[in-house]
């Protein structure tokens, strides 16, 4: 696994671990808390999910382009 996907993967994991622990704060009661962490977890959402972008266009750049017609077809 290349470096860009790991990175994507560690975001992934830290973005469900805030959420785990936002549903646990607004179980909790503790809504501005639970809010907090949950706008955390959007962030970590969202910078893996670009970096899943980033490392699926560099793979795909380093394969020859009857590769990606095979993948198309499938």
């Amino acid at each position: 696994m290349d470096d860009s996907h790991r990175k994507a993967a560690e975001l992934h994991d830290l973005a469900a671990h805030a959420h785990r622990a936002a549903a646990e704060h607004h179980r909790k009661q503790d809504h501005l808390t639970g809010h907090e962490l949950s706008r955390k977890a959007l962030e970590h959402s969202h910078k893996a999910h670009q970096l899943s972008l980033q490392a699926h266009e560099k793979t795909a750049a380093k394969l020859p382009a009857n590769a990606l017609a095979d993948d198309a077809a499938k």
